[in-house]
């Protein structure tokens, strides 16, 4: 079996091509061989009856017959007639059946043998036969001689116009080969047609073996079904060519059902005319689909510098959400325990030199004063904010603040339930954190650092206050405050207060930014409890 796979493309095909030709000349050869020797057999009989038939009806031939020198007379007639039809032999004999006229000359003036001649003599009929002699098999045209004597008519003589079989069939094998000659000219074309067939159907092919393209068929049906995104395939028009089980799941599709459509007709919100006219790729779309949010990658496939296809895949951006909400998460409860171990250590360093000083009231007090701001912290974040997410992203801000010796907070009113199923993990993460972290570099240069948060679910909005003690805002940047890119601390800054503001309208929030008398910043943001229908 692996030796038939890795016959090539181009034998197999010649292979078929030069026995399908052989086999076609063959049974043409042989049908045409038969019909040509049946065809030439009854043109033969045919001519041998015309020819005696015109030999007898010839006036010369009844009076050399009466006047008895037919062998004078008529005998160069005979040759004549006989030179023009090819034939064997044209033998004339009276009504007593003496040979008058002969190919060989000695029979000429005796009897024939007469077997053959009681047809035309009796009944006066023609006839033909084929009899078997030395020479060969011989076809026979015999024609009675009949003179018309005004009362009556009579049988005079007899003329036979032979022919022998041989002939026949060499005029036959002349003709097969012209046909040989014919067809060997087909089967050399067929073969280089056939040559040319192969390289073009391995140029489509890309030079690949068949064997080797099933193999890449088995190979591509297995990763299709072992890759876990969408994938669709088009054409160059925009047609559907292939689907995986995965989109077919995601996107509720059935590959019979699509495949061979246009993808309009499937996605009409995804738009790939600039994929295949441009051959521009499209990395990251947000696509909706079914209620649901996907992301689209488009890729064109090009073939000689031209674009043949398009490669789509795609993934449920809410399996992403959910998979950056656990790193976010994470990441927020390593980032607050990394500072949290820092900072306990820089603290456990203070005491054990306030014990080594045996200064015991100065370490009794600053333990007392740690395990108040604990309580507190505590009591507000684990009995008034009911939000494991919130309590997370404050523990990491804690912890951070406590760090870079900034006071961090928590307002005592702060009361929150756990939020609305449509506020992700990754939004708070994204609100909280920008604005905690804005105000932590607004105050990094005070004497006194200070922020606090504020966090209620009071009413039909859940309201977060972020304040610091900094210089504040200039009144003539607040618009430009959450324009992306705008920063008053360098290049490649400005995308965090930009990209709260986006999540906050995606919300369907507002965001506020105002002054303190004494200097610092106010941002407060409203998030409706419930979207908007």
């Amino acid at each position: 079996m692996n030796k038939i796979n890795k016959i090539s493309l181009q034998t197999k095909i010649l292979g078929l091509i030069s026995t399908l030709i052989l086999v076609i000349i063959f049974l043409l050869a042989s049908i045409f061989a038969y019909l040509q020797s049946v065809d030439t057999r009854n043109q033969v009989e045919q001519l041998a009856l015309q020819a005696a038939k015109s030999i007898s009806l010839m006036p010369e031939l009844r009076e050399a017959i009466e006047d008895k020198d037919l062998e004078i007379s008529f005998r160069p007639i005979a040759e004549q007639v006989k030179d023009q039809v090819n034939a064997a032999n044209i033998m004339i004999e009276n009504r007593n059946e003496i040979i008058y006229s002969h190919v060989t000359p000695d029979k000429v003036g005796s009897k024939s043998s007469g077997h053959t001649n009681y047809h035309a003599l009796l009944f006066g009929g023609s006839n033909i036969f084929e009899v078997e002699r030395t020479e060969g098999s011989v076809i026979i045209g015999k024609v009675p001689i009949i003179a018309d004597y005004g009362d009556y008519t009579r049988v005079i003589g007899i003329v036979s116009v032979e022919f022998f079989e041989k002939d026949i069939y060499k005029n036959i094998f002349n003709r097969i080969k012209t046909i040989a000659l014919v067809s060997t000219l087909v089967l050399f074309v067929g073969i280089i047609g056939g040559i040319f067939l192969t390289k073009s159907i391995r140029k489509d092919t890309l030079g690949l073996e068949p064997h080797e393209i099933s193999s890449l068929f088995r190979e591509r049906s297995a990763i299709l079904l072992s890759i876990k995104e969408g994938i669709i395939a088009l054409d160059q028009k925009g047609v559907i060519t292939l689907i995986n089980h995965s989109a077919e799941s995601m996107l509720h599709l059935n590959e019979e059902s699509f495949t061979g459509k246009h993808l309009n007709q499937v996605l009409p919100n995804l738009i790939i005319d600039e994929v295949l006219q441009l051959g521009k790729t499209i990395h990251n779309v947000e696509i909706q689909v079914n209620d649901k949010m996907y992301i689209f990658n488009l890729i064109p496939i090009f073939e000689d510098e031209h674009v043949v296809g398009v490669v789509s895949s795609f993934r449920d951006k809410t399996e992403l959400k959910k998979l950056l909400e656990t790193i976010s998460e994470v990441r927020t409860y390593s980032e607050g325990l990394r500072a949290q171990t820092h900072e306990y250590a820089n603290k456990l360093y203070l005491l054990s030199g306030l014990l080594q000083l045996e200064r015991y009231q100065e370490a009794f007090d600053f333990i007392q004063k740690e395990s108040n701001i604990q309580q507190h912290q505590n009591r507000i974040l684990f009995n008034q904010i009911h939000d494991a997410n919130v309590q997370a992203i404050l523990l990491g801000k804690l912890g951070k603040a406590s760090e870079n010796k900034i006071l961090l907070e928590i307002d005592p009113d702060s009361f929150v339930d756990p939020l609305p199923q449509h506020i992700e993990v990754t939004e708070m993460i994204t609100i909280i954190g920008n604005l905690i972290d804005n105000a932590f570099e607004a105050v990094i240069d005070q004497k006194e650092k200070k922020v606090t948060f504020s966090i209620s679910s009071m009413g039909n909005d859940i309201i977060i206050e972020v304040t610091d003690n900094g210089k504040g805002i200039d009144e003539e940047v607040i618009d430009s405050l959450f324009t992306l890119g705008y920063s008053s601390k360098g290049k490649n800054r400005g995308y965090g207060l930009f990209n709260v503001q986006q999540i906050v309208g995606a919300l369907g929030g507002t965001i506020e930014v105002s002054n303190e008398k004494n200097g610092g910043a106010i941002f407060t943001v409203y998030l409706p409890k419930k979207l908007m229908e």
